[in-house]
């Protein structure tokens, strides 16, 4: 019964998707399509794509750094692609190691990160929201 009273006020452990992170975690095609649709066409929304693999520790250690960036950085929309999962849409944006940040505005790769390289992303992220800005 302790345990029921403590669950009503502490929340539980974070989901592997966070559940109130602003990262979309986009796990079908049919998804993605969906998503890319409604944001390629604005050309000044910053849309930051993390590819990664469960399998991969860099992937995994640079995880919370990429949320924290969703939640800081409103202005871009944040998107986790499982490069096992959507092995096509990973052809499509030619990534060949992970992580890799994809970084797109008006539908166009304008910048991208390989490897957890928290600050270069930061930096990016920060560079191409500014821009947006002006």
């Amino acid at each position: 019964m302790g345990s029921f009273f403590s669950t009503m006020f502490t929340p539980p452990p974070a989901a592997d998707d966070g559940g109130d992170s602003r990262v979309v975690a986009v796990h079908s095609t049919a998804t993605w399509d969906e998503q890319w649709g409604a944001h390629k066409s604005n050309p000044n929304k910053l849309i930051v794509i993390d590819f990664s693999a469960t399998w991969c520790g860099p992937c995994r250690f640079i995880e919370p750094a990429f949320k924290d960036m969703a939640r800081r950085f409103a202005d871009a929309v944040f998107f986790k692609i499982d490069v096992d999962e959507l092995s096509e849409v990973a052809r499509q944006w030619k990534v060949e190691a992970m992580p890799t940040f994809v970084l797109i505005k008006g539908g166009k790769e304008v910048s991208r990160v390989v490897g957890a390289k928290k600050d270069e992303l930061e930096r990016k992220v920060n560079m191409f929201i500014s821009s947006s800005s002006s």
